[in-house]
């Protein structure tokens, strides 16, 4: 017989998550020590930490260091982005998904990249761009850069068979994200990208995660006209 495969940190957190909304955990209570939680759901406290940081950045739960876990008191509601793994963006709306690996080089951070990242020093990354498909249609044009002392072991992707995006959401857990939106003019590369008009608006979403203070990844995601942006509360 097959034994049940380990819970993932993001079925820990729905566990978690469940049980607060029921009021398992009520309002200000103490939740229990990762490691018992680990214990009880058969994981790492690894996969306990993460999913409690899931929670505490979702203002869920408050956690101090000798005080324990909370449910917080007073909860406040937040519009959540998570990061999509476009793949399933794209096959959740109808379609079938694609990817192109455009383009692939290994060099020193950029000065633009150093200061998204915070980094004094220029770092070894990984720098990518590609085109993810709908029904074999433009749907997002990635520009991408991969902290190498972060991430080595993206070297080894093979981008034929999973796309970077998918990749690092699958294996790269990060503990802060930044996100700025913004639209630009569609240039003459990008527009032949997209099949869009040169100057037609495009909307952008530009990510940075971290883990700990350790850069991970930065990407600017140029979507194609007609692209919806959905949030959840």
């Amino acid at each position: 017989m097959t034994p049940p495969s380990r819970l993932s940190w993001t079925d820990v957190r729905d566990v978690i998550h469940g049980r607060i909304l029921v009021r398992d955990y009520g309002l200000g209570a103490k939740l229990p020590r990762d490691e018992d939680i680990a214990q009880e759901l058969g994981c790492t406290r690894t996969t306990v930490h993460r999913a409690m940081q899931d929670l505490a950045a979702a203002g869920l739960i408050d956690r101090k260091r000798k005080g324990g876990t909370h449910v917080v008191a007073n909860p406040i509601t937040r519009a959540t982005i998570d990061i999509p793994v476009t793949r399933s963006e794209v096959e959740a709306l109808g379609h079938s998904y694609a990817h192109r690996l455009i383009s692939t080089q290994r060099g020193p951070s950029p000065a633009p990249i150093m200061v998204r990242f915070g980094a004094a020093q220029p770092r070894d990354m990984l720098h990518l761009g590609a085109l993810h498909l709908a029904d074999a249609r433009p749907y997002m044009l990635e520009d991408r850069w991969v902290d190498l002392a972060t991430c080595p072991e993206i070297l080894s992707v093979d981008f034929a068979a999973i796309s970077a995006n998918e990749w690092l959401v699958r294996h790269k857990p990060y503990t802060r994200v930044e996100m700025r939106f913004f639209a630009i003019n569609a240039d003459a590369e990008i527009a032949a990208q997209l099949g869009c008009a040169a100057g037609e608006a495009l909307l952008t979403v530009e990510r940075t995660t971290w883990l700990d203070n350790a850069p991970i990844t930065t990407v600017q995601a140029i979507a194609a006209p007609g692209y919806v942006l959905a949030s959840k509360t």
